[in-house]
């Protein structure tokens, strides 16, 4: 996510894209209601493949911009206790990647209004090659993003070539170690929006956001071509209110929707609750 500082960046090799525009094209709506982008996440197959599209559709019927589809994997270093667990459990449910595509697909035949970002590792969506073979699965299945947690632009061009030719963007993330003089340099190689990484740390809720993430995001902003989202920590109305607050285009929150499940994954009404909570927040 840091890396080195590197040479000046070139344009987003997938900004342009259908599904970057589609992206565009949400922060856009949102922006014009006065009110930043709500994304959501959801663990495809969690609990179970039913569960997940359930879990789907309440948070963009209670009012997600975009949704967030997170893909199991056995690995996943960004993510919190909370997402490994669910991440472990929709794996020894069955999940494949074959099932979370069919998931995407189901979920953008459904609501086909709410472009979908997919969110996975590197070994997992590009292994040893370029990537070329799930990138365009994503792209066919109706995502119209994809965010690699763990690649950088210093290692990604060959993989946004192949997304740039599937037609779906590849979101990478800033987080607070980023040097600023880098910030630049990965906004531009962005396509549809930014991450930015509230925290030092994985995945999880906090009941508070560093003190620091005002400036964070003011900063990030003031240097990025793309909408700029926040993630990492979000889990009540009132850390969205600041977010929004301090600039952020979209507000990201992955954790605190998994909580809201239950420990048995299937309590989608309080998963409904928090996000229409949420959305409500956007206004500042």
């Amino acid at each position: 996510m840091t890396g080195s500082s590197g040479a000046a960046a070139a344009p987003s090799r997938t900004n342009a894209t259908a599904g970057a525009r589609r992206v565009a094209a949400a922060f856009e709506r949102a922006r014009s209601d006065g009110r930043a982008a709500l994304i959501p996440y959801i663990v495809a197959g969690y609990p179970d493949a039913d569960g997940s599209f359930a879990a789907a559709c309440a948070a963009i019927d209670a009012g997600a911009d975009l949704l967030e589809v997170g893909l199991p994997y056995s690995d996943p270093l960004a993510d919190g206790a909370t997402l490994q667990r669910a991440s472990q459990a929709a794996l020894a449910a069955g999940a494949t990647f074959a099932s979370s595509l069919a998931l995407v697909a189901r979920i953008a035949s459904a609501r086909p209004g709410v472009p979908l970002v997919a969110m996975g590792y590197a070994n997992q969506l590009i292994g040893g090659g370029d990537g070329r073979d799930r990138a365009g699965a994503l792209a066919q299945a109706g995502a119209a993003a994809v965010i690699v947690a763990d690649l950088t632009p210093d290692e990604g061009e060959p993989f946004e070539a192949v997304a740039a030719e599937a037609g779906i963007g590849v979101v990478y993330l800033v987080a607070p170690t980023t040097a600023p003089a880098r910030r630049a340099l990965v906004a531009a190689r962005s396509g549809g929006f930014l991450y930015c990484v509230s925290l030092v740390g994985v995945t999880g809720a906090r009941t508070s956001l560093p003190p620091t993430v005002r400036t964070l995001v003011r900063d990030v902003t003031a240097v990025s071509p793309v909408p700029v989202a926040v993630g990492f920590g979000v889990s009540r109305p009132a850390h969205v209110r600041a977010l929004v607050g301090a600039g952020a285009a979209g507000v990201i929150v992955a954790s605190a929707l998994v909580d809201a499940l239950g420990r048995d994954g299937r309590d989608v009404a309080a998963l409904a609750t928090l996000v229409s909570r949420l959305r409500a927040a956007t206004s500042g």
